[in-house]
């Protein structure tokens, strides 16, 4: 198995360059994905985000309001680390037990992580960060995603600076450009990737 992480701040791309690698054969293990499903009514995730948060963070059908969570967190540090604190747990004993199905394979195995940068993972066998200028991301947020322009910033704001997720990068992609420079970056990645060491990385 090939243990490798990407990552990427929100709006540069990173769950295109995950589609792709999964094109090209690669297991995603998306920790989104992981802390929505952690997320569903009436979990233990759920009820410990409604005790910190308020009742108000949960709708009438028991699910979660994750636009009134993203209002509260992302202008507060505090209260985004508390978020982190109760989401995380639970999502690493999951990441971990789905990279674990793979062990004693050759397959390429991505974690997709908006935190990696944040909270680095021992075992990766490279770390792959996907790039763009802040100001393309704002721009890509308001356009394709319809935020304001304030809320794009401030959830920019929320992470680490570009300069410390590259600083943790073995490879980078840069998204500045068009699809199909990105496909052509991705699929020099992908040859990369096929030549580490397919040995099982530490747990």
């Amino acid at each position: 198995m090939i243990l490798v992480g990407l990552t990427g701040g929100i709006g540069a791309g990173k769950s295109t360059v995950s589609a792709m690698l999964a094109e090209r054969g690669a297991v995603i293990v998306d920790a989104d994905q992981i802390a929505r499903d952690l997320q569903r009514p009436g979990s233990p995730v759920v009820d410990a985000m409604a005790d910190r948060f308020g009742a108000d963070i949960v709708n009438e059908d028991g699910s979660l309001d994750r636009a009134a969570v993203a209002a509260i967190v992302f202008s507060d540090d505090v209260a985004l680390n508390d978020l982190n604190g109760i989401v995380h747990p639970a999502m690493q004993d999951e990441i971990q037990r789905q990279i674990d199905a793979h062990r004693g394979t050759g397959r390429v195995v991505v974690l997709d992580f908006p935190l990696l940068a944040e909270n680095p993972r021992r075992g990766l066998q490279a770390t792959i960060v996907v790039d763009i200028p802040v100001e393309t991301a704002v721009e890509r947020l308001v356009e394709q995603r319809g935020m304001d322009e304030a809320d794009a910033r401030n959830r920019i704001n929320s992470q680490i600076s570009r300069e410390e997720r590259l600083a943790t990068a073995t490879h980078v992609v840069d998204n500045g450009a068009d699809l199909d420079s990105l496909a052509a970056r991705v699929d020099e990645l992908w040859n990369e990737l096929l030549m580490l060491d397919a040995s099982d990385p530490p747990a």
